[in-house]
């Protein structure tokens, strides 16, 4: 009777312990998860600071006459951003089982039981809505610093709204939502190619049924037409390496401590890296220390490091960030010869990078075999670059027969400013 009574107590010892364990790993599970969680808001809130980069940076590379406008676009796209990618853009981007190329899990939000637990990942549905969002208008920031000072406002709003709608989460899902390119093998970690040079291939259309702004190109060459802030320029810079830390750290979708540092460094170097190989590329060409070309080495080494960040080493990184400052004066140069006017640099920051950062993961990645391989790096690059293209250059070109693209000779010269707005940046 007492070996049984004691058996019995064992028992009762042995359950306690197990529903103590069971509560712990519970506890420690809730944890983890409330720290990815709050990492995700965190990242998000980073990104949300890119637009007021690339704001500031787009006012200070154009002339005063049309800042009032560049604010005014990049105000509203973030607006436009959030509310297209809520109404169908996330459920575009991500439809769940669908055939690879096309899918829609329907018109607005509409999280399960399950999608506020780790059960659904390591964040809530609307930490990963949230974050998503941010990404999803900077495509549309990316052009409209490209086509600045003699774009008209609605046509622009009208596209990036259609643009952003439709667009850019049809081709984000062929890797990010489990499409035919993550089945093929294509590796973006952050967006080099999904993101930037989404936007890149969309301002490039833009440009070319733009045409320059007047006066660039002249019988007797190209006249370089100045910012009117190099301040506002460089803080528009330091406020998107700022933001940077939280496009590429929340891209690890979780608060990883090893990762995240990982991509920390990685982000940061090449970033520098990116600089000083503007630096001595731009003074080799024009024998002048041009702060322009820097400022854009920085963001060419971001967006070469975005593919790339969480699986190259050290060493790789910098390397990648080098090569993209180098690019940004050749490439700078190379559009002015073909005559495609880009007053902030854009397509060389964020298409040609782009395409060289997504091409670096199969040269420097450290991957398994399948993964990252740089004929799949290709084959995403031209199909996603193929087809950004058709639809921006398509929809630029309606908006150009229906209601006209570009402003009047005479509100070019006066500014957008007031011909857009009746208002001035500065009295």
């Amino acid at each position: 009777m007492i070996s049984y009574i004691q058996s019995i107590a064992a028992q009762a010892s042995v359950d306690k312990a197990l529903e103590a364990a069971a509560a712990a790993q519970e506890s420690a599970d809730f944890a983890q998860f409330t720290v990815n969680n709050l990492w995700i808001l965190i990242a998000a809130a980073l990104v949300f600071i890119m637009h007021l980069g690339f704001s500031t940076l787009e006012a200070g590379f154009v002339r005063k006459k049309n800042v009032v406008n560049i604010l005014f676009k990049n105000a509203m796209i973030i607006c436009i951003g959030l509310l297209t990618y809520c109404l169908c853009g996330f459920n575009l981007m991500y439809p769940g089982d669908f055939n690879g190329f096309l899918g829609f899990a329907g018109v607005g939000l509409y999280p399960g039981p399950d999608d506020m637990t780790a059960a659904y990942a390591d964040y809530t549905y609307w930490s990963d809505f949230i974050f998503q969002a941010m990404f999803a208008a900077t495509g549309a920031t990316i052009v409209s610093g490209a086509v600045a000072e003699r774009i008209k406002l609605m046509p622009f709003l009208i596209f990036s709204t259609i643009f952003v709608a439709l667009s850019y989460p049809i081709t984000g899902s062929w890797k990010w939502g489990g499409g035919w390119l993550d089945e093929l093998g294509f590796y973006d970690f952050a967006g080099s190619t999904l993101v930037h040079s989404v936007g890149g291939w969309a301002a490039l259309a833009g440009i070319i049924l733009l045409g320059p702004r007047s006066g660039k190109y002249t019988a007797k060459g190209i006249r370089p037409i100045t910012g009117h802030s190099m301040p506002l320029a460089a803080i528009g810079v330091f406020l998107l390496w700022f933001g940077w830390f939280g496009f590429n750290g929340g891209s690890v979708l979780s608060a990883d401590p090893e990762l995240v540092s990982l991509v920390f460094t990685t982000t940061s170097l090449a970033a520098a890296a990116g600089g000083v190989g503007a630096f001595f590329c731009s003074y080799f060409m024009t024998k002048s220390h041009d702060l322009s070309m820097v400022l854009n080495g920085f963001l060419g080494g971001l967006v070469g490091i975005t593919a790339s960040a969480d699986s190259v080493s050290i060493t790789s990184s910098i390397i990648i960030g080098l090569i993209a400052g180098v690019i940004i004066p050749i490439s700078v140069t190379a559009f002015d010869k073909a005559k495609l006017d880009d007053p902030v640099g854009a397509t060389s920051v964020h298409l040609v990078c782009g395409i060289w950062g997504t091409l670096a993961v199969g040269i420097f990645g450290n991957f398994d075999e399948g993964t990252g391989e740089i004929m799949d790096q290709l084959i995403g690059i031209v199909s996603i670059g193929v087809f950004t293209f058709v639809v921006a250059f398509i929809l630029f070109y309606i908006l150009k027969v229906t209601m006209g693209l570009r402003v009047s000779e005479d509100e070019e010269e006066r500014g957008l400013d007031m011909g857009e707005h009746d208002m001035r940046a500065y009295s």
